[in-house]
């Protein structure tokens, strides 16, 4: 498929987290792509039909409508005359892309499936492969690469992994437990990773992992069968602390605290985050 390009695309996830800012720098090079289509559920028609009507009439974004892990038929309609599939699920339903990838595959137009990987490495080193967020990932890249059987084989259908590292957006603020990191500037407040908050940690804005994945769109030839591994800048806890500091009058805060990986490890093997994906530092 060396002389591939996409042309016809569909998103599922597209108005989530991630999704929308995927949607978007799809959006703003709208001009080269023929289709641009988006699967979305029934609730999530409901509760956004102002902005999907928007996206139809002032973005000739087809809106297509239907329950993605129930309803085969929908998924199949969905992708005809599609070449490229980008997800941008949720944690709670990485699983579920493995029936998406399988009816992908036997689609005779769909040749190219982003799964929704943007996020921590989940092969940055052998440990990776026991962390708790990782394991549905894992299941899906073992589908796509034929690495379990039991499950089937993908036979005539290209990947990439867009890899990101954390979201800058949200790592820099507090989300549902303080043990997880953050910052609290009208508190000033903060608790850093690591035993000095040290550590290098590469970063993406939500807005480049848009930029990123229409990047890797433009160029099939390269992104083809990989993980492509970017960011945005690579910084240190301590470095962002030193900023937050710096711009909120140069003095000391009086409540910093610091989470050791093993401590947040730990926090992450607690059976209720176990038993729920989206429960998850």
């Amino acid at each position: 498929m060396t002389s591939f390009k996409p042309k016809n695309i569909l998103l599922f996830g597209a108005t989530g987290n991630i999704g929308s800012y995927i949607l978007d720098a799809i959006l703003a090079a709208r001009e080269e792509f023929d289709r641009v289509a988006i699967f979305t559920s029934l609730a999530t028609a409901a509760a956004k039909k102002d902005f999907l009507d928007d996206l139809k009439r002032s973005k000739n974004v087809e809106v297509l409508v239907g329950d993605l892990q129930q309803d085969e038929d929908a998924v199949k309609k969905a992708y005809e005359g599609i070449d490229t599939v980008i997800s941008a699920l949720g944690r709670g339903a990485i699983a579920s892309q493995i029936p998406l990838i399988r009816l992908a595959d036997a689609s005779p137009t769909v040749k190219w499936f982003f799964p929704s990987e943007y996020g921590t490495d989940i092969k940055y080193s052998p440990a990776s492969a026991q962390e708790q967020p990782h394991q549905q990932k894992l299941k899906v890249r073992a589908f796509l690469e034929n690495e379990n059987p039991t499950e089937g084989t993908v036979s005539d259908l290209a990947y990439t992994y867009v890899v990101t590292g954390p979201y800058s957006d949200m790592y820099v603020h507090f989300a549902g437990n303080p043990i997880a990191g953050g910052w609290d500037v009208k508190g000033k407040k903060a608790t850093l990773l690591g035993e000095a908050g040290s550590a290098r940690v590469s970063l993406t804005t939500m807005t480049d992992v848009g930029t990123l994945v229409l990047a890797a769109l433009r160029h099939p030839s390269v992104a083809f069968n990989r993980a492509l591994k970017v960011n945005s800048f690579t910084t240190t806890p301590a470095d962002i602390h030193a900023e937050f500091v710096r711009q909120t009058g140069g003095q000391p805060w009086p409540d910093v605290q610091y989470t050791s990986l093993s401590q947040l490890r730990e926090a992450e093997s607690e059976p209720g985050r176990q038993a729920n994906p989206t429960r998850r530092y």
